[in-house]
């Protein structure tokens, strides 16, 4: 999650969504944001304490968790925006993420399919970098009773005309997005899917599917 209060956004940061460059473009505005500095000490103290102030915004932190810690006229003011992804690319993704950062959490899994069935157990043990993407993305993006609250989402595969929307819609220059964390010699996503799989992956994120409009064969 990136937060500006003299810029007046939020970025609702997704995991494997794109959202690395995004705040690698936005970095630049945070040095020239007034409220960074007493942001950034806050969340210094707060991290000395093992965060148990609750000051601290999390990267990958819900709209919602934002709506509960703001004042209701800030969050109301902000323009706030994430970006989502196919799920099926998006689990593909996560797995190459994994084996890139993390081999020794996954390093039981013999192949893609190892992999989900082991990730969405509901009797392994819950991991950070496991679950971030276990959970559907519109849980990112609403309130307790399924209402969106942000005001713009995005999608990965129009990644660069969508933030230059963003750009826009916060008068700032057109920004470039670094290209970063990009997996190196991985296939289509529709690749590693058998019919099992695939059909896993639709009931895991029947919501997103349902209101991001996305399909198995549609890249």
């Amino acid at each position: 999650m990136l937060l500006s209060l003299r810029y007046r956004f939020l970025f609702i940061h997704i995991a494997k969504t794109g959202g690395t460059s995004v705040r690698r473009a936005l970095a630049k505005y945070r040095w020239r944001d007034p409220w960074y500095y007493p942001q950034w000490f806050c969340h210094r103290i707060s991290a000395l304490s093992g965060h148990r102030l609750g000051v601290k915004l999390p990267r990958h932190a819900k709209a919602i968790c934002a709506r509960e810690m703001l004042p209701a006229a800030v969050f109301d003011d902000l323009f706030k925006f994430a970006f989502v992804r196919n799920p099926w690319d998006l689990q593909v993704s996560s797995y190459h993420h994994l084996r890139r950062e993390r081999p020794a959490l996954i390093a039981h899994c013999k192949d893609f399919t190892a992999f989900l069935q082991w990730k969405f157990d509901p009797a392994r043990p819950r991991q950070y970098h496991a679950d971030v993407t276990a959970t559907p993305q519109t849980d990112y993006l609403m309130d307790l009773h399924g209402n969106l609250i942000v005001d713009f989402v995005g999608r990965y595969e129009n990644l660069e005309s969508d933030f230059l929307t963003i750009c826009r819609q916060l008068q700032l220059p057109p920004l470039s997005l670094p290209r970063l964390r990009k997996a190196r010699q991985r296939r289509d996503y529709r690749d590693y899917y058998n019919d099992n799989t695939a059909e896993q992956v639709a009931c895991r994120y029947a919501e997103d599917i349902r209101r991001f409009g996305y399909q198995f064969d549609a890249p």
